[in-house]
């Protein structure tokens, strides 16, 4: 069974192409630019060379998905013989508010009931509902399953989920807590239980996702029981150009003293703050940690404060936990920064969890990276969305044939 998944942005196509007996990926690629001059087709075959191209133009994801079904089954670079070999799509979906707990089969009620949350995901949601209605469009005999970012965190109690302002706001507009990267924390602590020979319904954890956006899961009995993002991204850990937790105050502040709008302070707290905002340099932690080591103090003290938040939010969660059995480390600086998991780890020995350098100075690979007797293992799990979303797409698509 050959399963294609999809992420669709505004502007862009993000695909892979596995092949689920071996749960090895045939393709993959990235189309960048649709809508717009000189676009993009990025195209990375098993088996092959990459290959990159510009287009004049693509007017929409449509056309982007025929472009890239062609280049599948080219007869000189394509993996499949025929488009008949597709058994189905998965697609990241990013917002399902409170109307989906776990990965479905889309539909036109699906479809409705996505567009009643875009308000919640401006930016997300119409994309993702594009590249769902031109997938039917092109391929309109293939089943397409919606997974969603904020399903996995539906099983949070509303002790964790609500927010200390008029309950009214909840009940008439869903103001709350949602959630994201729950494809993520899902995946790796399904793996980390499996690793480790404990069963996901008692298995107790904190998931690191740390990337350019980052999030923390408390999971308790492998179900999610708080995490650190809220109604929308913003909230939690300092991100690459997100602020993360911040008083709310601040942006009266500005708005009466400053005359910002509330499109400037958007833009001021999804992109100008953050990582970049603190360190000046860069959203990456990469660009952060060579300056840092080169003397810049700002990009020292945007590492030390994402190592203090950090430390803050895994210290919380393991107080709301009680038990916990492992904290995972994945996603972009989760799996590679070295440096940077030493400093969080050696922060919480006073815990007794008790860092073992030799086995941290790896990147990106399954790996316990605390000594023996430490009081709660450390480890870091590589996450892989994309194959999450195709296992639930195959489970879902393999019950439609019963």
């Amino acid at each position: 069974m050959n399963v294609m998944v999809l992420n669709c942005g505004s502007s862009s196509l993000k695909y892979q192409l596995i092949n689920m007996e071996e749960q090895k990926v045939l393709a993959k690629g990235l189309v960048e630019r649709i809508g717009l001059d000189n676009a993009i087709v990025g195209y990375e075959p098993y088996n092959g060379d990459k290959v990159k191209e510009t287009v004049s133009k693509i007017e929409n994801h449509e056309e982007a998905i025929k472009i890239v079904l062609n280049k599948l089954v080219d007869p000189k670079i394509g993996v499949i013989k025929s488009l008949k070999e597709i058994v189905a799509v998965g697609h990241r979906t990013v917002h399902g508010a409170d109307k989906f707990t776990s990965s479905v089969l889309i539909t036109k009620e699906v479809i409705n009931t996505m567009k009643e949350c875009i308000p919640l995901a401006p930016l997300h949601n119409p994309a993702n509902i594009m590249g769902i209605e031109a997938m039917m469009h092109v391929l309109p005999d293939v089943p397409n399953v919606g997974v969603f970012d904020t399903a996995f965190h539906q099983t949070m109690p509303e002790e964790s989920f609500i927010y200390a302002i008029p309950y009214e706001l909840y009940e008439k507009n869903k103001v709350r807590r949602y959630g994201f990267h729950g494809t993520s924390h899902r995946f790796v602590s399904m793996k980390a239980a499996e690793y480790l020979g404990i069963k996901l319904e008692n298995f107790n954890c904190i998931t690191c996702h740390m990337g350019n956006g980052s999030s923390f899961a408390a999971i308790k009995d492998g179900k999610s029981y708080d995490t650190t993002m809220g109604m929308t991204p913003v909230e939690g850990l300092i991100m690459g150009t997100r602020s993360g937790d911040i008083d709310a105050g601040i942006l009266f502040y500005l708005n009466r003293n400053l005359g910002m709008s509330i499109d400037d302070l958007d833009n001021l707290l999804n992109k100008k703050s953050g990582l970049l905002g603190i360190s000046g340099v860069s959203s990456d932690m990469r660009d952060i940690e060579d300056a840092a080591k080169k003397g810049n103090k700002r990009a020292q003290l945007a590492i030390d404060a994402l190592v203090h938040r950090t430390v803050k939010y895994i210290g919380a969660y393991i107080a709301l936990l009680g038990r916990v059995d492992a904290i995972i480390f994945t996603g972009g600086i989760g799996e590679n920064a070295i440096d940077f998991r030493a400093k969080v780890v050696k922060r919480l020995e006073g815990l007794g969890i008790k860092l073992d350098e030799e086995k941290n100075n790896v990147r990106g690979q399954l790996q316990i990276i605390t000594k023996k007797d430490s009081s709660i293992k450390v480890m870091i799990v590589p996450t892989n969305e994309e194959l999450m979303i195709a296992l639930d797409t195959k489970e879902i698509v393999s019950k439609l044939k019963k």
